[in-house]
């Protein structure tokens, strides 16, 4: 019976999603930012503010908190508990929709004195949530990472122990939250890049993220099949569902239809190529053509004020001949 409750509290946290809007990641990067001008390595923690609707947690605001810690003894560690609460008090009287709902830290691990700092914050959440959000500029991918507080049985029931459960994270906007970011990264675009060249970092970031990713499971996979990890079915089934949704590179079909895709879309670039060569082309003539047409215009015009200037020459030698005589 412990093992099925067991079972059944991760699957409903793994289908939890926790959503953190851009001002909580604007405001952990300012706390940090703040705090790092005296320590580099040294992490920062907070409080998260927002709604738990229970298979959505929507991370809303946040707000920093004294914090200490000894990084040669991880047990070492402070924590202001007044401040925390005068803190919710005051944001309670500003918008009484967002509660306290868990707490983040700038990691960009998990430490060992995680589970006892979530311990403090359980006095005032029954199920806090802990996001780490990675401050680093190397950082590729969403920064990230959500986790709940488990209790893990063994099958036999003689041992348990606590440890963090990961569950998926997303980072949405409201309209006005995308008006106010456009804003502030309106000041640090480079405004030499064009927007194909924009687009094109932004795949190769994406394709950076995603090899990140394929590479943290080909590790895990690795390290369970030699024996150092247990094997979690959950993780299992979830990977062969992923699997399951590439395409059978096997199936002529297939393969076919993805070589009439990249030939269709080949053939446009090479007619855009065309048509650009064309216009061109046609620009090339028709600049020569004008710069003809005005060649000629402004010979006509030396031409005539060429005649002007003899004509009164020849007039003003009359004059004098006939004054002369």
């Amino acid at each position: 019976m412990v093992g099925i409750a067991q079972t059944e509290q991760l699957t409903a946290l793994a289908a939890t999603t926790v959503i953190v809007h851009p001002l909580v990641l604007l405001s952990v990067a300012d706390h940090h930012g703040r705090t790092s001008a005296r320590a580099s390595n040294k992490r920062v923690i907070g409080v998260l503010l927002g709604q738990d609707n229970g298979k959505t947690i929507n991370v809303a605001n946040s707000f920093g908190i004294p914090f200490e810690e000894d990084e040669k003894d991880p047990k070492t560690w402070f924590l202001d508990h007044n401040y925390i609460e005068s803190m919710a008090e005051m944001f309670k009287k500003v918008n009484a929709r967002e509660r306290m709902i868990g707490w983040y830290h700038t990691g960009p691990q998990l430490r060992a004195s995680d589970q006892e700092i979530n311990d403090v914050f359980k006095r005032y959440i029954q199920r806090p949530v802990l996001v780490i959000v990675d401050t680093r500029q190397s950082t590729v991918g969403i920064p990230t990472e959500a986790y709940f507080s488990v209790e893990e049985i063994k099958d036999d029931g003689t041992e348990s122990k606590r440890t963090f459960f990961h569950v998926p994270s997303a980072i949405e906007a409201e309209e006005a939250e995308e008006i106010g970011v456009e804003h502030l990264l309106r000041d640090i675009k480079d405004s030499t890049t064009t927007t194909l060249a924009t687009r094109v970092t932004q795949q190769a970031d994406s394709l950076r993220a995603l090899q990140s990713r394929i590479r943290d499971l080909r590790d895990y996979l690795l390290q369970v099949a030699q024996g150092k990890l247990p094997v979690n079915h959950q993780i299992t089934y979830l990977l062969q569902d992923a699997l399951n949704l590439l395409p059978d590179l096997s199936n002529p079909l297939t393969t076919g239809s993805f070589i009439s895709n990249t030939n269709d879309q080949l053939l446009v670039v090479y007619l855009s190529s065309l048509v650009r060569a064309v216009i061109a082309l046609h620009a090339l003539v028709d600049n020569k053509a004008q710069n003809s047409r005005s060649e000629a215009e402004e010979a006509k015009k030396n031409e005539a004020s060429a005649l002007g200037k003899d004509k009164e020459k020849s007039k003003d030698s009359k004059e004098e001949k006939a004054k002369t005589s």
